[in-house]
């Protein structure tokens, strides 16, 4: 998975790199996770992590509006850690590791088999 190669030796903590890895899995990808933003209204911020400006922030309550409870419960789960920690976890990291997968300002290529 070249994204989570791009981003393994980053300042992110293994908790929070299981956590995302979880969720960017679980939504086929890295064009996932933005289609999910985007259907929540939540476009402009995922924009600009890819992007080459800054990285706007998102907040606990903006990751409920992309993640249903159920789908957050179990990415919790699987990663090992408790649904508050995940919402929290991911409201934190998910802007900077989409920001350091996208070192060029665009997505990767769909990886194949990879």
């Amino acid at each position: 998975m070249s994204w989570l190669k791009a981003i393994a030796g980053g300042v992110v903590g293994a908790e929070a790199l299981n956590l995302v890895k979880e969720y960017v899995e679980k939504q086929g990808g890295l064009d996932g996770v933005v289609k999910n933003f985007e259907n929540s209204g939540l476009g402009k911020q995922v924009h600009s992590w890819i992007g080459l400006g800054p990285n706007e922030k998102i907040s606990e309550v903006d990751i409920s509006k992309v993640i249903n409870a159920d789908k957050l419960k179990e990415i919790a789960k699987n990663a090992g850690i408790d649904l508050e920690k995940a919402n929290a976890l991911l409201a934190q990291y998910l802007p900077e590791v989409i920001d350091k997968a996208t070192p060029e300002g665009k997505l990767p290529p769909p990886d194949k088999g990879a």
